[in-house]
């Protein structure tokens, strides 16, 4: 009985992050030029999705908050490469822009 409260406890928690860390995400900026290399401009606010993980996670307590601090930051990773993908940076600019778009 423990193991499906807590199943469900996590099922809910997660479902409630997803829905704050769409409302936080903007909309997506048109692909850069290849030949573009300035992506400062295409850069989000910094640490403002890491803020919507912890503001999903703070209901939570110990290791339940701890996972899904880390599933949603991986969330948020996935979507800050795959932005960068979609504005054709390449090399270390994506590194950087994935680690600063992420927080």
């Amino acid at each position: 009985m423990k193991h499906l409260v807590v199943a469900l406890v996590s099922a809910g928690s997660l479902l409630v992050s997803v829905a704050a860390f769409a409302q936080s995400t903007s909309t997506p900026a048109p692909p850069a030029a290849p030949a573009q290399e300035n992506t400062s401009a295409a850069a989000p606010v910094p640490g403002a999705k890491r803020a919507a993980c912890q503001s999903a996670a703070k209901a939570l307590k110990g290791q339940d908050r701890h996972d899904q601090m880390q599933l949603c930051m991986a969330q948020a990773h996935l979507d800050c490469l795959k932005q960068a993908i979609d504005q054709k940076i390449v090399g270390p600019q994506r590194k950087d822009f994935v680690k600063s778009c992420a927080g």
